[in-house]
């Protein structure tokens, strides 16, 4: 058990180095920061806040209510839950990594494991794939590009280091699929299909 401990930490440490040292440009430097900053975000929350009620009523409510359990469950559980028991120090506060650090937002303090980012962002883009699949055929990738996106955004940074995103989005996932499911089995959206024929129903009987 010791030396796959050891097997893993230096394994992270090395992709740590890569994304956050190697791969390294001016272009990423620039974005990166405002991809994972959370008022980026804000218009979509608040197109999902008007365009959930408006075209699925008290589904859309609940929907939403989903949506939120979904962050309060990931947050609480990452943030306050796991990572004052593990207690990893993050890369960018961590001495041994000092020389290899390109800061670019300002220093994060707190515990590193699990990322509260990827279990939060992971938890939401997995809730709305699973619900709005049926209704988006197309839209599923979406969410969970946008999730791992913000993920390597905080490896990048150096706020977090890999194994720390991976394992909570995987937290995250996890908490997105159970909320996720368990919406569709009690209020499930009406896909494309299913919209058409009631209202094609409901023109015939007028």
């Amino acid at each position: 058990m010791e030396a796959f401990h050891h097997w893993l930490v230096t394994q992270d440490l090395n992709m740590w180095y890569y994304l956050h040292v190697s791969w390294r440009n001016a272009f990423l430097d620039a974005v990166i920061p405002y991809i994972r900053n959370q008022f980026t975000w804000a218009p979509l929350y608040l197109f999902l806040l008007i365009f959930m009620p408006y075209n699925f009523r008290w589904k859309g409510v609940i929907w939403l209510a989903g949506f939120l359990l979904c962050f309060a469950l990931a947050d609480s559980i990452s943030a306050s839950v796991l990572k004052p028991i593990i207690q990893r120090v993050r890369p960018c506060n961590d001495p041994r990594l000092a020389e290899y650090l390109h800061l670019i937002v300002p220093r994060s303090y707190g515990y590193s494991f699990p990322s509260s980012h990827a279990a939060n962002h992971f938890a939401l883009g997995t809730f709305m794939m699973v619900t709005l699949h049926q209704r988006l055929r197309w839209f599923w990738p979406l969410p969970m590009l946008w999730a791992a996106v913000i993920s390597y955004a905080q490896v990048y940074v150096g706020v977090h280091f890999p194994v720390d995103v991976i394992c909570g989005g995987l937290i995250g996932a996890g908490i997105g699929l159970l909320v996720g499911h368990t919406f569709n089995n009690h209020w499930r959206l009406a896909s494309n299909k299913a919209m058409v024929a009631a209202s094609q129903q409901e023109l015939s009987s007028v």
